[in-house]
């Protein structure tokens, strides 16, 4: 269970990684919408090549299963970016822990996955420290309402990779998803284009892109062989993450009560972690 935590851990801060980068551009004046469309765009025909992508999985890709995950979280970063463009990415990464909640709740209803007592307490626990980096509460703007909403769709994307990990192939899942998002918000993206482009802003695109894909391609692969429930309380550590990319790029330092609210969070993961041994 440990190497099954690093992992999530890492996925976790390469998504943040990827979202940070992402901030940095919407700050320069980037459209999200053109962010998004990019992230999906590059990584996939970077790793296009190296995907195993066959002629026989041509037509999963139309799958309507394979389809929904993929708009899943295509949905979720286009919000998310959007709610970076006026929030501070740990405000933004606690409104999106409403994800965590749904994927909880969807991966019992409709996986039949069994959760136990102390499980579901560990879980409130962390989201009450998550309450306390989020302060003055939800709902203060539409950023935050964004980022509520990307966390909905987040947390619908865990179950639906749980769902389908056990009858396709982790690169194919990948792959799928970032050919399916770049069709879907090509449109978008394509009108959003930047008037001007310096190697800065090549940089963090691609930064941005393979940082996000390298992180889903690790939870794909954990979850092949993991419970939801399992995966979601380590989840959590991605705030911890997000607070200190806000710290180390854009110099905002938490306040007491944030730290406290880290915490908790923190406390709640390694009583994951200890209950998952």
């Amino acid at each position: 269970m440990i190497r099954i935590s690093l992992l999530v851990f890492t996925a976790m801060c390469l998504i943040v990684t990827g979202d940070t980068a992402g901030k940095v551009m919407t700050q320069g004046g980037v459209a999200p919408s053109f962010i998004a469309w990019s992230r999906f765009a590059i990584a996939a025909a970077v790793l296009l090549p190296f995907s195993g992508l066959r002629w026989a999985e041509l037509r999963s890709l139309l799958d309507w299963r394979v389809l929904l995950r993929a708009g899943l979280i295509a949905a979720g970063i286009s919000c998310i970016l959007t709610a970076l463009r006026t929030e501070p990415i740990a405000n933004v990464f606690g409104a999106f822990f409403i994800g965590p909640v749904v994927a909880y709740i969807l991966s019992v209803l409709l996986l039949g996955e069994q959760v136990s007592k102390v499980r579901s307490i560990l879980l409130a626990l962390g989201f009450a420290g998550v309450m306390l980096v989020v302060r003055p509460g939800f709902g203060a703007g539409p950023g935050m309402a964004m980022a509520l909403l990307a966390g909905c769709f987040y947390g619908g994307y865990l179950v639906a990779t749980r769902w389908l990990a056990g009858e396709f192939r982790p690169r194919f899942l990948l792959i799928s998803q970032l050919i399916v998002g770049a069709v879907v918000l090509m449109p978008m993206g394509v009108v959003a284009l930047p008037v001007e482009v310096d190697p800065r802003l090549v940089g963090l695109i691609g930064l941005s892109a393979l940082a996000s894909a390298a992180g889903n391609y690790l939870l794909v692969t954990v979850s092949r062989t993991t419970p939801a429930t399992a995966i979601v309380p380590l989840v959590y550590t991605q705030l911890i993450a997000a607070t200190l990319a806000g710290v180390m790029v854009f110099g905002i330092w938490p306040d007491p009560l944030a730290l406290i609210g880290l915490g908790v969070i923190l406390l709640s993961g390694l009583a994951s972690l200890w209950l998952s041994r």
